[in-house]
């Protein structure tokens, strides 16, 4: 068990620091005090962290912390918290760990004993979902699907039949590919495309997938995609995905596997019944 009273206890501390997602005036006066106060700051990318600060006139210790050297970053920060430092981790935009690196220092923070400070502040995925006009009572933030056409429909499929609202980021070079798997996969649903979020051309595009495809060519700037959940039964959609599971099973047989253990695992793979598959796939049903 670890117990943590951020405020009652006399040892360096790690903080993550939200920074603005756009507008430079989102970073509230605790992160600015914060960032000033601390004795170290880690930043994703030191070049877009040294013009944030330099526009808020602070000058703290700068350092690199990005997901190619996070290990061995994670490694040099606990050391400066054993001298006695405390440090700020800050991404390029809005929270830290959030589709950004963070995750494996945060860890070994704890583990060494030290506390672990978030500092609230901007957030893509939040500000996109509420604003979306979709459910926002239950939702899953998913972030970056896979960029493989393969892997991305697998994924899509593991969460077709997730009943609440979805979130995912995604960059403009390949939101039309995400947004035709989502298609192919998901169906036609009501999504909101987010972009340039508190910049000066935000926008939040609401309508079905089909509709927003026509004219996603034109966009650009960091996106934010929120989809709403499942509204059918599994039943409902398997007899739809039949040519796509069939195709599937028939590779796996292709591949060596017998019948039985192809529809066995591509039941697995897309959460579906064993029995209600092999029914299908024979006709039985």
């Amino acid at each position: 068990m670890n117990r943590q009273k951020s405020f009652d206890e006399d040892k360096p501390s790690i903080y993550l620091v939200a920074t603005p997602i756009g507008n430079l005036e989102e970073l509230t006066p605790r992160a600015i005090s914060i960032l000033e106060s601390v004795d170290v700051i880690a930043a994703e990318d030191t070049r877009n962290t040294m013009k944030l600060l330099s526009h808020f006139g602070i000058k703290t210790r700068l350092i690199a912390h990005h997901q190619h050297n996070e290990l061995q970053s994670a490694k040099g920060l606990i050391e400066l918290l054993n001298q006695g430092n405390n440090i700020a981790i800050v991404s390029d935009a809005g929270y830290p760990l959030i589709s950004d690196p963070g995750s494996v220092v945060t860890k070994m923070v704890i583990e060494a004993g030290y506390s672990v400070i978030p500092v609230s502040g901007s957030n893509a995925m939040l500000n996109a979902l509420v604003a979306s006009g979709l459910d926002t009572q239950h939702f899953l933030f998913y972030g970056f699907l896979k960029s493989s056409e393969k892997d991305r429909v697998k994924e899509l499929h593991d969460l077709k039949y997730y009943p609440f609202t979805m979130v995912f980021y995604e960059a403009p070079h390949r939101i039309r590919k995400m947004l035709e798997s989502c298609l192919q996969v998901l169906g036609n649903r009501n999504i909101c495309l987010a972009r340039e979020l508190t910049k000066k051309h935000e926008e939040f595009i609401r309508g079905s997938i089909e509709e927003i495809l026509e004219m996603v060519d034109d966009l650009k700037g960091e996106m934010v995609v929120v989809v709403e959940g499942c509204k059918d039964q599994k039943s409902q959609d398997q007899t739809q995905d039949a040519p796509l599971l069939h195709e599937q099973i028939k590779q796996y047989i292709s591949s060596g596997y017998t019948t039985n253990e192809a529809i066995k695992k591509v039941a697995k793979e897309y959460g579906l019944s064993k029995n209600d598959l092999y029914k299908e796939y024979h006709g039985l049903s």
